[in-house]
């Protein structure tokens, strides 16, 4: 038995040919007699074929015209196409324009003031503050009076136990170290500054006279008020009297 070895031809597969792969097969058959590349523009509408430039052949006359392509091979379904494709041209003088928005610069707004929360004071620091004698608890008083003028110097210094100098004064050692300023000379205790001077009654007293009671003494400084150097822990300080039975006592 004989074996062909002869093997079987087949066709090339050829892509689908339409009106459009007509075309433009058409127009590149015709292409080296033009100038320069065509551009082919497909629309949904049809085909539009223009011509860049002008061949060499196109007269003065002719610029901007588009050469003429040859259709004849065309089929008749692409000739179809081809003659209700819409004409598209572009005047010569055409420009390009871009809308460009104006751009406002506007400075922003300064920012909101920062609210710093103030820290709440501690109970010591509320206590020194009251305990701090002010300005205006300087009673009138004192202006115009050289006993109080004095003793007004000495505000804040502070209680010291037997002192008698200006850095620190017990009570009796506060009088009598304002009186010695004047020239007038106390007893060192306040027993023995009892003993001196005129009694007066409460409402015949004069700012600068001196307040006894048993164990302390002040100097009055009209009013209801007096300074005095009250205990140990607190200082000089214009205040008001607590004692409930004083002795008003007039020297000099």
């Amino acid at each position: 038995m004989t074996v062909s070895t002869t093997r079987a031809r087949h066709r090339a597969a050829r892509r689908p040919s339409t009106p459009l792969t007509e075309l433009a097969a058409a127009a590149t058959g015709q292409i080296g007699t033009v100038g320069r590349r065509t551009a082919v523009v497909a629309a949904s509408s049809g085909l539009v074929v223009s011509m860049l430039s002008s061949p060499a052949s196109a007269t003065a006359g002719d610029a901007g015209a588009l050469p003429a392509v040859d259709t004849a091979a065309l089929t008749a379904s692409a000739r179809a196409v081809l003659d209700t494709a819409p004409i598209v041209t572009s005047p010569a003088d055409a420009t390009w324009t871009v809308d460009i928005p104006a751009i406002k610069a506007e400075t922003p707004p300064p920012p909101p003031p920062v609210k710093v929360k103030a820290k709440a004071a501690s109970r010591s620091s509320v206590r020194a503050a009251a305990a701090a004698p002010a300005a205006s608890a300087v009673p009138q008083s004192v202006a115009g009076n050289a006993v109080l003028e004095i003793a007004a110097q000495y505000v804040g210094t502070p209680y010291v136990s037997g002192g008698s100098a200006p850095g620190g004064f017990d009570c009796s050692g506060f009088v009598s170290y304002v009186y010695a300023q004047l020239g007038v000379s106390l007893p060192r205790t306040t027993g023995a500054i009892r003993g001196v001077g005129t009694v007066v009654s409460r409402d015949q007293a004069l700012p600068g006279d001196i307040i006894w009671s048993p164990g302390h003494v002040a100097i009055y400084a009209g009013g209801n008020t007096q300074i005095d150097s009250p205990r140990p822990g607190k200082t000089i300080q214009f205040r008001a009297i607590w004692q409930s039975s004083p002795v008003f006592l007039r020297v000099g």
